[in-house]
């Protein structure tokens, strides 16, 4: 009988054995394949990229700075495309609210952009990402002898500034009244790089731009600062345009030009932070 009752149980311990063995095989490919898939989802998420294309709109100064970061991006994004447009500030907002397919805008002051926002063609809030100052530009023989804002309204003259609802316009007319000086331009161009153009050939003794076009202008001219200028300070916005069909690769752009790399090749530019 005991011997009896020793063969049953041991049969009985071997039996519990065996299915608890079975059970744990059982288990661990379940426990695999739930950290399969979260590698798997991990993995999808870590191995996005930016495609497509876009068409940055951006305000004549930022020619340069603009070119080198979107050469930087495409660059660092394959298959990405960022299709370049500048011109005076007011001369886009005209051509983003008449319907132009633009999908981020970077402006040379905060009113044009104002304009955009009001109008509801602005995806989300603006980002301030620069400043700029004025500053007097003049052919290297600086033939009628500038060293002064003042010396601007001398009569004989012959200076060129930006229509005034152009940004750089606006804030040579904001020194205008802080000076109590009274300029006659010869003609009042729709960008600062007309301006430029004007003073580089030879038809202008002067010109009022910015510090960073007279920078990128090299030797072409020579620049004069004034004191007066930090009376008229530009702060510069960017933002994704609201009809925009790639908002993901807007966001990333404009997260390029207002992070690090952004900063670096504004500030080597001459441009100031907001």
């Amino acid at each position: 009988m005991r011997t009896a009752r020793k063969h049953i149980l041991a049969l009985l311990a071997a039996g519990a054995l065996a299915a608890g063995l079975a059970g744990c095989a059982a288990g661990t490919p379940g426990a695999a394949g739930t950290a399969s898939n979260s590698n798997s989802s991990a993995g999808a998420s870590e191995t996005r990229t930016l495609s497509g294309a876009i068409t940055v709109y951006a305000a004549a100064s930022l020619k340069s700075t603009f070119t080198k970061l979107a050469s930087d991006f495409e660059a660092k994004n394959p298959g990405t495309k960022i299709t370049l447009n500048f011109a005076g500030s007011s001369d886009l907002v005209t051509q983003i609210t008449q319907g132009a397919p633009a999908d981020v805008f970077a402006s040379a002051d905060t009113k044009n952009m104002a304009k955009l926002t009001d109008a509801e063609l602005i995806d989300g809030a603006p980002a301030n990402f620069a400043t700029n100052v004025l500053e007097i530009a003049v052919p290297p023989s600086n033939p009628a002898s500038i060293s002064s804002f003042a010396d601007l309204a001398k009569p004989g003259v012959k200076v060129v500034v930006c229509a005034p609802q152009v940004p750089c316009g606006a804030a040579a007319e904001t020194v205008e009244k802080a000076t109590g000086t009274t300029l006659a331009p010869v003609s009042e161009e729709s960008s600062v790089t007309d301006v430029l153009g004007k003073v580089t050939s030879g038809e202008a003794d002067a010109g009022l731009v910015y510090v960073t076009d007279v920078k990128n202008a090299g030797d072409k001219v020579e620049g004069i600062p004034f004191a007066e200028s930090d009376q008229a300070v530009n702060t510069y916005p960017i933002a994704t345009v609201g009809t925009s069909k790639n908002k993901e690769l807007a966001a990333a752009f404009i997260a390029a030009v207002t992070g690090s790399e952004g900063k670096t090749v504004l500030s080597d530019a001459g441009f100031g932070t907001p």
